[in-house]
């Protein structure tokens, strides 16, 4: 088959829940939609970064998982920002330093659990476990322990709940697209909360994943047997330095199984989705329909012909940087304003 006569491969969308909202993202747009106060949907829309075009070295493998994991996650901070202010009055929204400061801790926090405190304790352990590929095995086992402890105790939480509704109505979204339907609740809703593309797949492939990389590079370079502080800040060296790897690692594993449906695939996949029975609940239909105008906004326009409907709630666009008349429903035209001797002048269109 010639170039020209080859099908182009289908765009997987996704997305990620936020504050009383949805992010969605296609091939050149991302989107957010957040539920105000009011009642009203505050949507806006940005273009998603060209920088693998002009570096095509992030283009292939591993390479391309690095760059995925820092663009997603400098455009799910963006979204989060939008949506911690839309999603409030606006006399409890926060400015841009205490924003700054809020990401800051989280991201101090997540490395102190997630990695320091692990290694930390471990370290403590080093001589008793004597082995250096046991040492990455039980620390990674811990790092997953830690994770399914830190999710279970957030989901009690009020807040927290409505997130994973979100990021429910988010998955069933996308699976009623890629299954035909129209984009409206009613065809939304019977589709499952649990999608295999989702990053909670890629953080269970990041852990485990991990747990192979460390250990090799362990048993490459051994840890200085210097004590529990020189052991452990080998460690945490160690994780920091080699993310990148286990980053692409991880990508790469997710991007295979898209789009295949195999025994291989539904076994790698199964723990992301066990996973995903925690992190998603059954949204009502508010939420879907939030992540409805979301996944409207990057989805070429042409493609949305005979699959959208009139949706109740009001939609107040936020700043649009889609091109015209190119990607999703676009912003409603502002009406023309006409001089009195403008409308004088106006033919009668009645006769």
């Amino acid at each position: 088959m010639s170039r020209e006569q080859a099908p182009h491969a289908p765009h997987y969308y996704g997305g990620q829940a936020v504050i009383e909202g949805v992010m969605m993202r296609g091939a050149k747009m991302w989107a957010i939609a957040v539920r105000r106060p009011s009642g009203e949907i505050y949507l806006e829309r940005h273009p998603v970064s060209d920088f693998p075009e002009r570096r095509p070295l992030f283009k292939r493998p591993m390479f391309r998982g690095v760059f995925g994991l820092v663009d997603a996650l400098r455009i799910g901070t963006r979204a989060l920002t939008i949506s911690a202010n839309a999603s409030v009055e606006e006399e409890e929204q926060l400015s841009g330093k205490q924003m700054g400061g809020s990401l800051v801790l989280a991201l101090l926090l997540f490395v102190g659990v997630f990695i320091v405190v692990p290694n930390f304790g471990l370290a403590f352990l080093a001589e008793r476990i004597g082995s250096e590929t046991l040492y990455h095995v039980v620390e990674g086992l811990l790092r997953v322990v830690i994770f399914l402890a830190y999710l279970f105790a957030i989901g009690r939480m009020g807040d927290i709940k409505r997130v994973f509704a979100y990021h429910g109505g988010e998955h069933k979204t996308i699976a009623a697209w890629e299954h035909g339907q129209p984009l409206r609740p009613d065809a939304v809703q019977p589709y499952s909360t649990l999608h295999v593309r989702c990053g909670t797949n890629f953080l269970v492939m990041v852990m485990l994943i991990a747990i192979f990389v460390y250990a090799i590079a362990g048993a490459i370079v051994p840890s200085p047997d210097s004590g529990v502080v020189a052991t452990a800040a080998y460690h945490i060296g160690l994780r920091i330095a080699l993310l990148p790897i286990v980053a692409g690692l991880a990508y790469e594993g997710l991007r295979l199984g898209a789009g295949r449906d195999n025994a291989v695939v539904r076994a790698l996949m199964k723990p992301g989705l066990w996973l995903q029975m925690i992190t998603t609940k059954p949204p009502c239909d508010d939420q879907v329909e939030v992540a409805i105008r979301a996944f409207e906004a990057v989805v070429p326009r042409a493609e949305l012909v005979g699959r959208t409907v009139d949706l109740p709630s009001v939609v107040v666009w936020g700043p649009d940087e889609a091109p015209a008349d190119t990607y999703g429903l676009g912003k409603p035209a502002a009406p023309v304003e006409r001089t009195p001797a403008e409308l004088a002048v106006e033919p009668d269109s009645h006769g």
